[in-house]
């Protein structure tokens, strides 16, 4: 079984294509610092796949265990990666740390593997399109000044990918660009895990629905659209863990567009907040209590994705909709609440 190299492999989208790889057929291998993950997810992954992945706790920054982890798993075939620093208001207070991390573990990997035959699939994100001048969103769409350094990070390491894939024939190398992860595995054993307050709508909305927190906060009603609140493309993580395992093999198969290509990853459709709320008020039966606040510094008035290439040339369409992802992150509230984590 081909070994594939999972990078933040206990956190939320990382854990999903875990078992996605696994149930592809690839022995996935995991590094992880624990720094935004729980080392718990390794036997929750257990429960679902009836193995725990191979583990390694070390931070991709230091480059000397990064060589040393190279040369002694010599049979690792493609990388995924995800390990990386992602909340957006903090990258606004501490750039520095965020261009540390996402830059240094990144061009430590890029290096160790210089000269061998290696297929790579960078955790992107629709970030990068800043507020599309166009709807929906295309890859050739221009890449926009980014609003945050966490932004500015996945700009970058877009470039410095391309940049190697084309100086050095040995890379082969996908960025797949995100829109908005939602939901839970189907078992509810693993789902999005928020250390401290969450950064993102959906744990918010469940926190606040299981009593967690008093009230969700929807930043701004005045927006140029149909009901004022930011509209958003959701994707399930379930299907984005499934677009990696794509994305592997196209570039296993030899990607004709060749060695370096860029992907959306989302559903092709937008939602607002409003009916984020209202979708899993229905699908889940409780009333959430949320208030309208002001606007919100940086945030896109809406964003989604045209997912044409996607299904035409990586083989991949989202498959769950709005109602899948909003009763799969209830699920998964309801079940931290009896089987606590971290």
């Amino acid at each position: 079984m081909r070994k594939i190299l999972v990078t933040g492999g206990t956190g939320y989208i990382g854990s999903h294509t875990v078992v996605e790889l696994y149930n592809a057929g690839y022995t996935p291998v995991i590094i992880d610092n624990l720094s935004n993950s729980n080392i718990q997810i390794l036997n929750q992954i257990e429960k679902i796949i009836g193995i725990k992945p191979e583990f390694h706790e070390f931070d991709l920054c230091d480059e000397s265990k990064v060589i040393d982890f190279v040369q002694k798993n010599p049979d690792i075939t493609g990388i995924i990666h995800f390990a990386a620093s992602k909340a957006v208001g903090e990258s606004v207070e501490k750039p520095l740390k965020y261009y540390h991390n996402n830059f240094f573990s990144l061009i430590n990997l890029l290096n160790a593997y210089q000269g061998k035959k290696i297929n790579f699939v960078f955790s992107s994100s629709c970030t990068v399109y800043g507020e599309p001048d166009t709807l929906p969103v295309t890859e050739s769409a221009p890449v926009k000044k980014a609003t945050s350094p966490y932004g500015n990070t996945k700009q970058i390491a877009e470039e410095i990918l391309e940049e190697t894939a084309n100086a050095y024939d040995n890379y082969n190398i996908i960025a797949l660009r995100y829109f908005n992860p939602v939901g839970a595995h189907a078992s509810a054993c693993i789902g999005e895990l928020p250390i401290g307050v969450p950064q993102n709508l959906l744990p918010f909305i469940t926190q606040t629905a299981i009593g967690k927190r008093e009230k969700l906060t929807v930043f701004g009603n005045d927006y140029d659209t149909p009901d004022g609140s930011c509209v958003r493309d959701f994707i399930h993580v379930v299907d984005l863990a499934k677009a990696h395992v794509a994305a592997i093999k196209l570039l296993e198969k030899g990607n004709p567009n060749g060695n370096y290509d860029i992907f959306n990853v989302g559903t092709g459709n937008g939602y607002s907040v409003l009916e984020a709320i209202a979708a899993f008020e229905k699908s889940s039966g409780q009333k959430l209590n949320y208030v309208v606040g002001p606007r919100r510094e940086g945030d896109i008035i809406k964003v989604w994705g045209d997912v044409t290439k996607s299904a035409n040339q990586l083989g991949w369409k989202a498959e769950l909709g709005i109602d899948e992802m909003m009763a799969s992150a209830w699920a998964w509230e309801k079940y931290l609440k009896e089987n606590p984590i971290g």
